[in-house]
């Protein structure tokens, strides 16, 4: 009949028979409103190369410790017993971290950012012990140069700092950005934060039962 397609006119136009997608559809899952997002499997996928390539770092460092403390010359130091209470404020940091989770999943902007602060806050306070028990180190006479025993204490605390602290941005980025375009949805990026703060709490208290132990 005139005007209409026969099925190999429509292969022809559309390289199949089934109609074309409508627009604006397949955009990339866990994307905003903004278009077509990034795969939420990307960020996911993406924070565990990152986390492997830190605990690699770490890993190797660990390893120098264990090998250097065989020398002569070795002097163990005497930790500074606030390391314990910064040790307390990171672990609770990963408990309200979970709860401020729940309350974004639940919707619940408010508690969310409640508990999201206190999270953040919690970081930003462990960071500020570390810097007091360094400065507690160095008012006992513990320097950095002083002995291999103390150059290791101040790199592997002070490697794992500058990880947090990356984690406190992160923490602050979730918090703080506009979500309405973006192309990832908050609630991803609060788990891939999520997964990298768990990764610097564990790997704390993994160094510091290293650096006690391991004197």
């Amino acid at each position: 009949m005139p005007g209409t397609l026969t099925a190999t006119e429509l292969e022809l136009t559309h390289g199949t028979g089934a109609p074309p997608p409508p627009a604006g559809a397949g955009g990339g899952e866990g994307g905003g409103a903004g278009g077509a997002g990034v795969p939420a499997r990307a960020y996911y996928t993406g924070i565990s190369l990152a986390l492997a390539g830190i605990l690699m770092f770490f890993m190797a460092l660990v390893s120098s410790f264990i090998v250097r403390k065989a020398d002569a010359g070795w002097q163990p130091v005497q930790l500074p017993p606030l390391l314990w209470l910064n040790t307390l404020a990171l672990v609770a940091s990963s408990m309200t971290l979970e709860r401020a989770r729940i309350h974004l999943k639940n919707r619940d902007a408010r508690l969310f950012a409640r508990w999201w602060g206190i999270t953040t806050l919690l970081g930003l306070l462990f960071l500020a012990g570390q810097v007091a028990a360094w400065a507690q180190m160095r008012a006992a006479g513990v320097f950095l140069a002083s002995n291999p025993s103390s150059s290791f204490f101040y790199l592997l605390t002070g490697a794992h700092a500058l990880h947090l602290v990356g984690g406190v941005g992160a923490l602050a980025y979730v918090a703080l950005r506009g979500w309405g375009f973006a192309k990832v949805t908050q609630d991803v990026a609060a788990d891939v934060t999520g997964i990298y703060w768990h990764f610097m709490d564990g790997l704390w208290v993994f160094l510091l039962l290293i650096l006690y132990f391991g004197r």
